[in-house]
């Protein structure tokens, strides 16, 4: 029990202590990619607070197991750089023994993510989402970056040369409308003023002194060019989506749900898509009987002509029914089936990311005693490889599994499967012979003063 305790007690500063230094660069990633986007942009503090609070749920959810890594490796690292693996070894006690404790934290940990993975990110997202969506309705200028070109509104790029903080207005505004592939349209604008209509379903551009310059290419040689006061022009709200909304007033995505909840909704699309499958059999079964029983008859005399043609059209069309009939099926068909797997990877990503925890304990220990005297250094680094490698495979898993190329469960559980056999066996190799890896070419890459630091 005391050497359990004393274990974990090696293990308890490198995971606190990775785990805040990983949130530390998620949230600074975090800042450098939205910031410029939200202050400036006349929102309050309190706000922008929020919404970086709602986004640390998917960091935690990618910092706790690499920082199981980095405490793992670190902390078998320095047991075995002062020989105390060594000695436990002469006492009897084998390597399995001395990961016991660890796994059985590990697993502890897994569980509080799975519970956190379906309870607390599910509506941190949904949270962050409405709360993203209030903003863009509060500040449709919030996607516009003075000097640079949008490309948010369908069929038009828009270059404005100045917005302000304080209300949405703009100036300096040039568009190009490129929606009539015959015409070339730009519209230019001393300042204007954005916003929404009352449903939220269009973007109206109020413009003021400004002109509007078209060339039809039918006609090359006419050049029109009109002179406004005032012109409005309304777009869809593609990619513009703050009064607060209810937090369930929009619809969840599969990263808003819980797996019950997924679960829930592939049993339905499931139920969907077999009566589907029965449609498409009786649309086949009838079209079929149309090909084999309702030809005409050529025996018919040719005074019968036109009850001829009538049959034929009325065959043709019926055929086109079928037919008709049989794509629609199909395509909704394969649309359901997408859905389903996307809920499918869903569900089994929730579940493979909080076992990464354990699984990497099975690896981390092993490379840990073998690494020696690395250091946080070396430990940083293989935990910086494997994750890599683990979420490079997650992610290429889950496209595959989306599309139809492998299995979800095999998308989102083969890193697992593969890093947990390399991990056994390390362990066994490592339990049974003294294996050291040798890290001299590092030495030789790092400062001699970072490394003497580093294995303090």
């Amino acid at each position: 029990m005391i050497l359990s305790l004393y274990i974990l007690k090696r293990h308890g500063a490198p995971f606190f202590g990775s785990f805040l230094f990983l949130m530390s660069v998620f949230v600074l990633q975090f800042v450098m990619k939205f910031m410029d986007q939200l202050v400036g942009k006349g929102l309050s503090g309190a706000v922008i607070a929020e919404l970086m609070m709602l986004n640390l749920a998917w960091m935690v959810v990618l910092a706790v197991p690499m920082a199981v890594l980095v405490a793992t490796l670190m902390a078998f690292g320095a047991m075995a750089s002062t020989n105390e693996v060594t000695a436990m070894k002469a006492g009897g006690v084998s390597l399995f023994r001395m990961m016991f404790p660890v796994a059985i934290a590990a697993m502890i940990v897994t569980y509080l993510m799975i519970e956190f993975n379906n309870k607390v990110l599910p509506e941190a997202n949904h949270r962050s989402k409405s709360l993203t969506i209030d903003i863009r309705r509060k500040k449709p200028t919030l996607s516009l970056v003075p000097g640079l070109f949008n490309q948010d509104m369908p069929g038009m790029s828009m270059l404005v040369r100045k917005t302000f903080e304080e209300s949405n207005e703009l100036e300096g505004v040039t568009i190009y409308n490129h929606s009539d592939p015959n015409k070339n349209t730009v519209i230019t604008a001393k300042h204007g003023l954005l916003s929404f209509s009352q449903d939220y379903r269009k973007l109206v551009m109020d413009l003021y002194e400004g002109e509007i310059h078209e060339l039809d290419h039918s006609r090359p040689k006419m050049y029109r060019v009109i002179q406004f006061h005032r012109q409005r022009i309304t777009t869809v709200t593609e990619g513009f989506d703050f009064e607060r909304s209810e937090v369930d007033k929009f619809s969840r995505g599969d990263r808003e749900l819980s797996s019950g909840e997924m679960r829930y909704m592939v049993d339905s699309l499931e139920g969907l898509t077999k009566e589907i499958e029965l449609r498409i059999d009786q649309y086949t079964a009838g079209l079929e009987a149309k090909l084999f029983t309702g030809s005409v008859d050529p025996r018919l005399p040719s005074k019968d002509f036109w009850k001829n043609i009538e049959q034929y059209s009325d065959m043709k069309s019926q055929m086109m029914f079928y037919r008709n009939n049989i794509e629609s099926e199909i395509s909704n068909y394969e649309y359901q089936e997408k859905q389903i797997r996307e809920y499918l990877v869903e569900i089994h990503k929730k579940y493979s990311i909080p076992v990464a925890c354990f699984v990497f304990i099975l690896v981390g220990a092993p490379l840990g005693v073998m690494a020696r005297r690395g250091g946080f250094g070396i430990a940083a680094s293989l935990s910086l490889g494997f994750f890599l490698l683990y979420w490079s495979s997650l992610i290429g898993g889950e496209k595959l599994a989306d599309r139809h190329v492998i299995e979800p469960w095999v998308g989102m559980w083969g890193a697992n499967i593969f890093i947990g056999v390399l991990g056994m066996y390390l362990t066994y190799k490592v339990g049974k012979e003294n294996i050291e890896l040798n890290f001299d070419w590092f030495k030789k890459l790092v400062p001699k003063k970072l490394i003497d630091w580093s294995t303090r």
